[in-house]
């Protein structure tokens, strides 16, 4: 049983102006939780192609679409669904019908596919579903209790 400790969600017009909007946002969430830059910057990649496949590929010219994004924030881990076709937004249902990207090669993810690669080599975690509008879920772990458990050691001397 997932529990998160909070739950933020967004709805922002598919529109290429609102991409760096939830960029920011969830770069800050990031920094909040205690993740390393170079992950937050992993993290902010993703969400952008993630969110810029929805602006160019889930509309047609001239439809007004929206972009529903959910933050689910862990101890662990933060989980970033992005869903488009404005469907109404359950996260606990949406995620029994979400798969792994492992095992599809480049040519059979659809959305952008190039986009949806680098998200799965960004993000611990890439799973997407296409049966109501496309549901791309990131999960990234935070990796904090590696480097601190280390920092403020030093390490034995060899014995001789």
């Amino acid at each position: 049983m997932r529990t998160a400790s909070d739950y933020i969600e967004m709805n922002v017009p598919a529109k290429p102006d609102y991409v760096g909007v939830v960029r920011l946002t969830i770069s800050d969430l990031a920094n909040r939780m205690g993740f390393a830059f170079d992950e937050i910057e992993d993290i902010k990649i993703a969400v952008s192609e993630a969110v810029t496949n929805v602006v160019n590929h889930a509309y047609a010219d001239g439809e007004k679409g929206q972009v529903r994004i959910g933050c689910n924030i862990f101890d662990d881990r933060i989980e970033i669904t992005v869903v488009d076709q404005g469907k109404s937004f359950d996260v606990e249902s949406i995620s029994k019908n979400l798969g792994p990207v492992d095992g599809k090669s480049v040519d059979q993810l659809n959305e952008g596919g190039l986009g949806l690669f680098l998200i799965d080599t960004l993000m611990d975690k890439v799973e997407i579903s296409s049966e109501a509008g496309v549901v791309v879920m990131m999960t990234k772990y935070l990796h904090r209790d590696e480097v601190e458990e280390h920092v403020d050691r030093i390490s034995p001397a060899p014995s001789q």
